[in-house]
């Protein structure tokens, strides 16, 4: 290769940050996260057997798909890595709700972020309907891992008066 070759990379929009992290299937305790079957998962019971005549002790695991809430399971040596995804929770201001199912909000820098739809959880849907509704100044936590975002809860911050 020479000196005067030029080299263009195609930006693909993120530093390079990986969506998961290794860890040891033996330390992941309930309430963490772990991937299962290529989703984030939040776990709700683990169970650690002994070792057998192979010499591995093994971990199921049962987690709750942390965007769907679908149960899932598996089963992991305790002493290989798990891909454990980094679960970020954010806090916006709900700006409107449009006809089409999609919410305006107000993030930290005071631009608008408008790619997310409103909840599929029709008990978070018909309270935050219902608040924005009666003029309340709302915040909604999004939590976002593995590429997607969703909301998962919401705060009263007090009417418009």
């Amino acid at each position: 290769m020479s000196d005067s070759e030029e080299h263009h990379f195609e930006s693909k929009g993120d530093a390079g940050a990986s969506k998961t992290y290794p860890q040891q299937a033996g330390t992941i305790r309930k309430n963490g996260h772990i991937v299962i079957k290529g989703r984030p998962c939040k776990v709700v019971e683990v169970s650690t057997s002994k070792t057998g005549k192979h010499g591995h002790a093994k971990c199921h695991f049962v987690a709750i798909d942390i965007f769907n809430g679908k149960k899932l399971e598996d089963i992991v040596p305790s002493s290989h890595n798990c891909d454990v995804p980094h679960v970020n929770r954010t806090d916006y201001q709900l700006i409107d709700i449009s006809e089409d199912g999609f919410v305006s909000l107000l993030t930290d820098s005071g631009e608008t972020k408008d790619d997310l739809r409103v909840p599929s959880d029709p008990a978070l849907l018909t309270q935050i309907k219902e608040s924005f509704a009666e003029g309340k100044d709302l915040i909604v936590s999004v939590t976002s891992a593995m590429g997607e975002e969703q909301i998962s809860g919401l705060k009263d911050i007090g009417g418009k008066n």
